[in-house]
């Protein structure tokens, strides 16, 4: 099946995969440093730049829909310049289809994609500081689309979201090289009911809390968020609690404070942001109020939310407005405050991703295949842009290390 007409997001009038325009007019238009050739004819691997980059740069990584028109061969390799935020390529990891969302082991050593297709896999691929990274192998999740996942803090499980089967899915890692065993878990949500015009449940992310005790795992059809323990032998997942949003709200992207006592939760289908409380010993999330994401009215489809390391700060991507909600966080995290929003120089800005000292953010404008980087003021939380956007087929996910 095509990407273009995979799993339509019931109630929220957009495609997971639908263009405004085609991706070819978007990347001429991005006037980027340089273009991630993950269309192109490629090695089998990635190529071997990356070992020769200068000091001061640090690896990157891009994901992408290889399925989609205009989309990537792979994940897109790249470097980022610490100093100025300067985005280069370096090559593409071929062999992975669809790698729609990105994320990295705790020992750093292995790196996981999902394969965002009907027949969801995920794929894991060993990192090397003298080389490109090296496939391991692909395993089924068991669902339909999978579109986010987690590695336990442990390093021993890998979590997935299914999107359009509206499941969850857990597998063991290998401690030595990260590979991927056979599926040990798959739960599928099944209560409380769709919400108004969704079809079905979509799982659209899982994580761990910070306190290491509880699973979470957001679900935009169901509206709801639900817990789960899982068991660190057998990779079991129990459901201990879960937290219904009010009905339409379609959540889609959580974050934890620092303190681990409050989570922020981006709605997707009614265009707002609420602060949950988290009882650790539960694992039960209690939300509250609505807020505004500052985009004004209309739908702009919240994509995912981040908070500072201090906790001071949180920003939410707005896919609509093409824009990062900049809030205060106030009252030991029980609080957010709106401060501004900031044109996010892109087109449908799918994901966003600090570096690891937070000095940059990047955002990943899926529309107009291209990737924008930002200075953040660690003390206002003021963003800057850094310059020029850097064009990349179809980029959905951006992490950098």
């Amino acid at each position: 099946m095509s990407a273009a007409r995979r799993g339509t997001q019931a109630g929220t009038g957009i495609d997971r995969r639908r263009f405004l325009g085609t991706v070819a007019a978007g990347l001429a238009a991005a006037g980027g440093v340089g273009l991630l050739t993950m269309g192109d004819s490629a090695p089998a691997h990635a190529t071997r730049r990356a070992a020769r980059r200068p000091r001061g740069d640090r690896p990157l990584f891009l994901g992408t829909y290889t399925s989609a028109a205009g989309g990537g061969s792979g994940v897109g390799l790249g470097t980022y310049d610490t100093t100025t935020g300067r985005i280069t390529a370096t090559g593409v990891v071929t062999g992975v289809t669809d790698p729609s969302y990105l994320a990295l082991a705790p020992s750093g050593r292995t790196l996981y994609a999902v394969d965002e297709q009907q027949q969801g896999g995920v794929t894991a691929m060993a990192l090397a500081a003298d080389g490109p990274p090296t496939v391991l192998g692909t395993r089924s999740t068991g669902g339909a689309g999978p579109c986010h996942l987690s590695v336990h803090p442990s390093g021993r499980w890998l979590l997935t979201a299914n999107y359009l089967s509206g499941s969850v899915a857990v597998h063991p890692l290998d401690r030595t090289t990260g590979a991927l065993g056979e599926r040990t878990d798959l739960v599928t949500h099944s209560s409380p009911p769709p919400g108004p015009g969704q079809d079905g449940p979509h799982a659209h992310q899982i994580i761990t809390a910070p306190d290491g005790r509880h699973v979470l795992a957001v679900d935009l059809g169901n509206d709801t968020v639900y817990t789960y323990r899982l068991d660190e032998t057998a990779g079991k997942l129990t459901q201990v609690a879960y937290a219904a949003l009010r009905p339409g709200a379609g959540p889609r992207h959580l974050t934890f404070h620092p303190s681990g006592a409050f989570a922020y939760l981006a709605n997707e289908v009614d265009n707002t942001v609420v602060v949950c409380r988290y009882d650790r010993g539960s694992g039960r999330l209690t939300p509250g109020r609505p807020q505004s994401t500052g985009t004004g009215p209309g739908t702009s489809y919240p994509a995912q939310i981040l908070v500072t390391r201090g906790g001071r700060f949180a920003f939410l991507a707005n896919r609509g407005h093409n824009s990062l909600t900049r809030y205060a966080v106030e009252a030991a995290g029980a609080r957010l405050r709106l401060l501004d929003t900031v044109p996010v120089g892109g087109d449908f800005p799918r994901q966003i991703a600090f570096s690891p000292d937070q000095r940059w953010l990047f955002a990943a404008n899926q529309k107009s295949g291209s990737v924008t980087v930002f200075a953040v003021d660690a003390r206002t939380g003021a963003l800057r842009s850094a310059g020029a956007p850097f064009a990349a087929p179809v980029p959905v996910c951006v992490l950098p290390l």
